[in-house]
């Protein structure tokens, strides 16, 4: 009885979980795929109508173009630094020792102790004056400075998964550290790695206090509708959340199976 109580509490907590999670989404979603006339009216629709309009006319909504491909530029480009510096410092926590080990690990995580806006004045001032304000590449290295904690720290705790014997046994069959690491680790850290992409995708896709404050002429697409929200209809809004949402959704999907496989060779 104790066993058949304690499932239905499981089931019951997780279905609330799906249920609070997937129901803000499958509005925003009815209300994006659904016709003007529809969201601005009453009764609301538990269905969607399948009206492109709303998305039309977002799409077609002067700025909005460049601001989807200027977030675009952007997570890309995040994603990319986090990995390029968080895979390799998270390598080297996992397989060597070095003074002031622990303090480092502390102190990327202390990096998101600071909270963005107590920064933003003085990265907008050194962003002037070194010209990377208003540009990808520097709200970019913003966004992977937010990113680079969480990459370290997967890539960290995937590396320390894979027992230090295959490389090892690659050492020994006639492989550089190099070698092992590309021929043994590598496939085996690939779902680690993917993993760190998802998540620096997702917080740059999502950011937008630094977008807002350190762009002008080249605002993602967070900024954009941030800076258009009030002035904005209703339909522009849902669609606006719409394209927000389902590029993320659908980067996650693409590598499901990087992000279920990570579990289990962390696990061993």
């Amino acid at each position: 009885m104790n066993r058949s109580t304690g499932n239905w509490v499981f089931v019951t907590g997780v279905a609330l979980l799906v249920v609070w999670v997937l129901l803000p989404i499958w509005f925003l979603m009815v209300n994006a795929l659904s016709s003007p006339e529809e969201v601005t009216g009453f009764p609301k629709h538990f269905w969607p109508s399948f009206d492109l309009a709303s998305m039309s006319f977002f799409i077609e909504f002067q700025g909005v173009a460049r601001a989807l491909w200027n977030s675009v530029r952007v997570a890309v480009l995040t994603m990319v630094l986090s990995i390029g510096l968080g895979a390799p410092a998270g390598y080297a926590l996992s397989r060597f020792d070095f003074p002031g080990k622990e303090v480092f690990r502390v102190l990327v995580v202390m990096t998101r102790a600071f909270p963005l806006p107590l920064l933003a004045l003085p990265l907008a001032v050194m962003f002037i004056r070194t010209g990377l304000d208003d540009t990808a590449i520097g709200l970019a290295l913003v966004h992977t400075v937010l990113a680079l904690p969480f990459a370290v720290l997967i890539t960290f705790s995937l590396f320390s998964g894979i027992p230090v014997e295959l490389e090892e046994a690659a050492w020994t069959l006639g492989c550089t550290r190099v070698q092992a690491f590309r021929k043994v680790i590598m496939p085996l850290a690939l779902p680690g790695i993917a993993a760190s992409a998802v998540f620096a995708f997702v917080i740059s896709w999502n950011e937008v206090f630094a977008a807002a404050v350190l762009t002008i002429e080249n605002r993602t697409l967070t900024a954009f509708l941030l800076q258009s929200i009030d002035v904005s209809p209703l339909p522009l809004k849902f669609a606006g959340g719409a394209a927000l949402v389902l590029p993320a959704l659908a980067f996650i999907f693409a590598v499901r199976r990087y992000l279920f496989a990570m579990w289990g060779i962390a696990n061993r």
